[in-house]
């Protein structure tokens, strides 16, 4: 959980844990070799302060997947969620930035990942991702919101 030195802060930081974590759909960026940005919608879960999302079995053009290369050149990644509304007075989003590993579906932190997936989102209980798995662990934290926390 984001971190904050007073109640109030701390507050803000809950409730901008508590929205981050139960959005349903995020967007990942990464960074090409060439500098040029890559981004993807992705699902995900929260478990032990770690974000998890995976390749799984949703049809790609190939399996060789450009934010996997991505992340093994430089192990950092942004992921956003954020609300949208007609009452722009309701708008707010949430930034996590973050170190990332790719993992083997075998490794156990890997299968935390994957049960916190399958909890999150009922058509990996039945057919769980073959991965990999992609493990981000935030180093900051920046977020907006129209109305005060």
């Amino acid at each position: 959980m984001p971190q904050a030195g007073s109640y109030g802060a701390q507050v803000e930081a809950t409730e901008r844990w508590r929205r981050f974590s139960s959005a349903r759909v995020a967007r990942m960026a990464t960074t090409r070799s060439d500098g040029h940005p890559h981004l993807v919608p992705i699902v995900f879960a929260v478990a032990e302060e770690t974000i998890f999302t995976c390749v799984d079995d949703k049809p790609k053009t190939t399996r060789r997947l450009r934010r996997l290369d991505n992340i093994a050149a430089t192990g950092r990644v942004s992921v956003l969620v954020d609300h949208y509304e007609d009452d722009w007075s309701a708008l707010w989003w949430i930034r996590a930035d973050c170190t990332a590993a790719i993992l083997d579906p075998a490794d156990p932190l890997a299968r935390s990942g994957l049960r916190s997936l399958a909890a999150k989102y009922p058509q990996y209980a039945g057919s769980p991702p073959p991965g990999p798995v992609v493990a981000l662990r935030p180093t900051g934290w920046r977020s907006w919101s129209a109305r005060q926390w």
